[in-house]
């Protein structure tokens, strides 16, 4: 079994790279392990296709240096907070045991963006739940529930509760974005469909926002979080 650090449970391939892949690669580079379940394959996405999001998923996975990546297969923009789907997530909460599970904002102007946030929050706690059986290659999985989950921002201005200083790691972040080449503005997918995120101005939108979020911490790059628990700090000086 590989123990992860943190779980980042997306509901697309892409969205971890555009809400936080800067803090993904400031705490690798810190000594933790780091994985990616993405929910669905976003196969209804207008540009490209399912397998080719496959590949693409996989190439920023090299960029990250995740020490996992997988993809739970769920329907993407049809799937729901149900106990079928529940379980699925549970099976990989269970699977890797993360100290920390981050995942979609609250709300956000894709749908499935705020109903994946319900279902990783239902399905942590729920993973914690002795009675709930799962099972895995036969075996009978144990129980375990995340200390933390925290959600990215995404499209939608949502006031974080923290923001993390990812300016040593933007480059990086704006690369593995990049690697989804059939999703984000490139001239060799010119004759596809535009859509809101391949217009060029799309990056500079995403790093407008980073800039916003750096600036109230004094740092050129930030990521904003929010939590639904209160969280603690051992002291005042802990605060940027």
């Amino acid at each position: 079994m590989i123990k992860l650090d943190i779980l980042v449970l997306p509901v697309h391939p892409d969205d971890a790279e555009l809400g936080c892949a800067g803090t993904i690669l400031k705490h690798i580079a810190d000594g933790k392990k780091v994985g990616i379940a993405d929910l669905t394959r976003g196969e209804l996405g207008t540009r490209g296709s399912a397998e080719i999001r496959d590949q693409e998923a996989a190439v920023s996975a090299r960029i990250l240096g995740l020490t996992v990546r997988e993809n739970l297969g769920l329907p993407d923009g049809f799937f729901q907070n149900t106990h079928e789907y529940q379980i699925k997530v549970i099976e990989v909460i269970r699977k890797y045991q993360p100290e920390i599970i981050v995942t979609n904002a609250y709300h956000d102007r894709h749908p499935d963006h705020g109903r994946a946030n319900e279902l990783v929050e239902a399905s942590a706690f729920l993973s914690g739940l002795r009675k709930i059986e799962t099972e895995m290659d036969g075996q009978i999985q144990q129980e375990w529930r995340p200390a933390q989950v925290f959600h990215f921002i995404q499209d939608r201005y949502i006031r974080p509760d923290f923001v993390i200083d990812v300016t040593a790691y933007w480059d990086k972040k704006i690369e593995s974005v990049l690697a989804f080449g059939s999703q984000f503005y490139n001239p060799e997918w010119e004759e596809e469909p535009e859509t809101y995120i391949s217009s060029p101005d799309f990056i500079q939108i995403v790093e407008a926002r980073a800039r916003e979020y750096g600036k109230s911490i004094g740092a050129r790059y930030a990521e904003g979080f929010t939590s639904k628990k209160i969280l603690g700090v051992n002291n005042l000086f802990d605060l940027k």
